[in-house]
């Protein structure tokens, strides 16, 4: 039981938190709107949109587990500016999925679809990050509901509402869109290094197209 206090000593030690964040002790609940209860019987992980095949690629909830595991430890940068650092989350790599249901050559961004139609945009590059998870596992425990279970995207790299709880499908794009936040006023890339917080941040090409 002491290992994940050990390894968050150990990433406060050695992480640089990026500009306006505070170091937080425990994980905070944080999300919009209620807690969906899982029904595992009718969960879907679905891929669609611009794939190369033209086809949607689905699995239930005993295929996803069936899935490579991995294991990523990594920070994680809420906008609202604590930081928890040095978590060891576990799940499917989004590469991994990429591999599986390959997009088409012409795809530039995803948009991660969760519950109750929330989604958040992501370039490709940064969904096809070597570090970029489906997790299912924090510090080798199951995710509870409150924090995402079944499934959740961590994109360390980004700030944390970039990878939202409850996944439950990605859609390839030709060309980005905003998703729930940032349709909100939040940054459209969202990158905690540079303080990408907000809309109004956003420089030449941050964004979607007019």
């Amino acid at each position: 039981m002491g290992q994940p206090e050990n390894r968050e000593k150990r990433g406060a030690e050695q992480s640089e938190l990026p500009p306006g964040q505070r170091l937080q002790r425990g994980w905070p609940v944080t999300h919009y709107g209620p807690v969906p209860k899982f029904k595992p019987e009718r969960w879907e992980f679905r891929v669609f949109g611009a794939t190369a095949d033209g086809d949607k690629h689905c699995w239930n909830h005993q295929d996803f587990t069936t899935l490579p595991y991995a294991s990523v430890v990594a920070d994680l940068h809420c906008v609202t500016k604590f930081s928890m650092v040095g978590a060891e989350w576990g799940g499917v790599l989004a590469r991994t999925m990429l591999d599986l249901a390959p997009p088409a050559p012409e795809v530039t961004h995803v948009m991660v679809w969760a519950e109750y139609g929330f989604s958040s945009n992501l370039r490709l590059a940064d969904f096809a990050s070597d570090r970029t998870l489906f997790a299912t596992h924090k510090d080798g425990e199951l995710l509870t509901a409150e924090h995402g279970f079944p499934l959740r995207l961590v994109v360390p790299h980004l700030y944390a509402w970039k990878g939202p709880k409850w996944v439950r499908g990605v859609e390839y794009m030709t060309a980005d869109r905003r998703g729930f936040w940032e349709e909100r006023g939040y940054h459209n890339i969202g990158d905690p290094w540079a303080e990408q917080r907000y809309s109004y941040q956003e420089g030449p090409g941050d964004g979607p197209e007019l």
